[in-house]
């Protein structure tokens, strides 16, 4: 009979040499190779003990390949009835922080009168809309908490379209694997078909019962409280419906794509 092989061992110091180097990464540091290592858990960091975290290509395809997981294990344990907490009004963060990859005087100021939201991909109706249409729709409002990547969060009054009642009303496929938008500032996400139907995911045009503003992603922006803040697109120009995998600015720098609940 043919010995099995015996697993090696565990190093123990080796393993909490690694996560002090993780855990002491520089929070101002928001590299692909930085989120991953900082997103391990122990187990993760085992997986990696021996390898040189420094600089090691096994390294990166095992933290892609970890990423990829997270992904998968997100969408599995995703509900799409369990609702996010909302807010007294008492609890708004003012004012409401600004945040995006560039300054506040470099956000977009995107024109009222010219603008068209393009839709295109699995729907039906491919007709571009105008910031009137939209508002005509029935609107909602919440009240909840964005939380950052970073590690801060704020509380905020949102108002606009049910994401879900505007995917019927143009006819989406929504059997469709993702929904994917392009925005004013160069800015690019996708997020899957179930939380695009989430009863909370809203097409906001208003902050705290006012136009949105433009350094809050005037003409419009996708709130969702299900998901991490850089999920959340601001300026938003075009939505499209497909089975293709879109990616989005952070995600193809290795942030994770689900990032959320």
């Amino acid at each position: 009979m043919k010995k099995r092989e015996q697993s090696p061992e565990l190093d123990e110091s080796a393993i909490l040499k690694d996560a002090r180097k993780i855990i002491s990464l520089k929070v101002e540091d928001h590299s692909r190779r930085a989120f991953l290592l900082r997103s391990l858990t122990l187990g993760g960091v085992a997986m990696l003990s021996g390898c040189n975290i420094s600089d090691n290509d096994q390294v990166e395809t095992a933290l892609s390949s970890m990423s990829r997981f997270n992904d998968r294990v997100q969408g599995w344990l995703f509900n799409p009835n369990a609702m996010a907490p909302t807010y007294p009004e008492s609890m708004i963060t003012r004012p409401f922080p600004f945040n995006a990859f560039y300054g506040i005087d470099e956000a977009p100021a995107v024109d009222e009168d010219s603008y068209h939201l393009e839709v295109s991909g699995l729907v039906a109706d491919k007709h571009s809309w105008r910031l009137e249409e939209l508002r005509a729709m029935a609107q909602t409002e919440q009240i909840t908490r964005h939380i950052c990547v970073e590690g801060w969060s704020a509380i905020g009054r949102w108002g606009g379209v049910r994401f879900s009642d505007f995917l019927k009303h143009v006819g989406a496929d929504t059997d469709a694997r993702y929904v994917g938008f392009k925005c004013a500032d160069d800015y690019y996400t996708s997020i899957d078909m179930p939380t695009a139907l989430h009863a909370q995911t809203l097409l906001t045009l208003t902050y705290d019962g006012a136009v949105l503003p433009r350094q809050y992603g005037f003409p419009m922006k996708l709130r969702m409280p299900t998901k991490l803040g850089y999920k959340n697109p601001k300026h938003i120009q075009a939505i499209f419906v497909t089975n293709t995998y879109p990616g989005g600015y952070w995600e193809d720098q290795g942030y994770n794509w689900f990032g959320g609940s």
